[in-house]
């Protein structure tokens, strides 16, 4: 049940924030006929300030972690495995596919990263204590609270990325809930291998993926992340050696 309203609220909010988009782009583009093009100024403030506030989420979740060589190990180790299984090319083609089947060039030529918003929104919605935890005690407990909580942020947070990103924001609520149902679902069998240490690390190494999607996002590098995903798992093999 958490998963499925935690699934539910980011495709709710999403669809606020492509209204929103929609309702930016034809404001620009009347504009546009006057040589002022404010709903681009607006995008791009917005995106700026999404990318300080990803930062922020990244740096203050790495800082959970306590040690450092764990962090060091899962970068590496989930980096090689992401190259190997080359999964940031898999994702693209994958959000290169539905940005055909269901975007369109604007009166500029331009069109919203599919695949941008799907892997961008994916790891914010799906890295972090809250999705571990709470799908545990969703599993183990039947305490749903958490995961409505994050629920609601989510929601929220859906609405602002969606407005910059477009449709792959709403498809992240698909893996999200995945991710977050395969966790309630093997509760049992995960709860001995998700210690608080485990979390910490697992957290850590997710937030450090985060904070390359806001250097990604001001332009300052082109980090493939999707192929560093991996490293979120290997503390829970780490931990058990360190």
């Amino acid at each position: 049940l958490g998963s499925i309203v935690n699934a539910a609220a980011i495709l709710a909010g999403s669809a606020v924030g492509l209204f929103f988009r929609w309702c930016v782009r034809r404001f620009s583009l009347r504009r546009a006929e006057s040589g002022n093009s404010l709903g681009e100024r607006l995008q791009k403030i917005v995106m700026q300030g999404l990318a300080l506030c990803t930062t922020y989420i990244g740096i203050r979740g790495a800082l959970k972690g306590q040690n450092a060589l764990i962090a060091i190990l899962s970068i590496v180790l989930g980096a090689l495995l992401g190259e190997i299984l080359d999964l940031d090319g898999a994702v693209n083609r994958l959000g290169n596919w539905v940005q055909k089947k269901l975007t369109r060039s604007d009166a500029e030529g331009e069109t919203s990263s599919v695949a941008e918003g799907f892997v961008t929104a994916t790891l914010l919605f799906a890295v972090g204590a809250m999705a571990i935890v709470g799908s545990l005690n969703s599993g183990l407990l039947g305490d749903h609270s958490m995961l409505f909580a994050k629920s609601l942020l989510d929601g929220i947070s859906s609405i602002v990325f969606s407005v910059s990103f477009g449709i792959g924001v709403p498809l992240s609520a698909v893996c999200v809930f995945v991710y977050q149902a395969v966790i309630t679902l093997a509760a049992g069998a995960l709860a001995p291998l998700l210690s608080d240490a485990v979390i910490a690390e697992m957290s850590c190494a997710g937030s450090l993926l985060i904070l390359a999607i806001s250097l990604n996002m001001l332009g300052v590098t082109k980090i493939k992340v999707m192929n560093f995903v991996p490293a979120i798992f290997f503390p829970m093999l780490l931990c058990r050696f360190m």
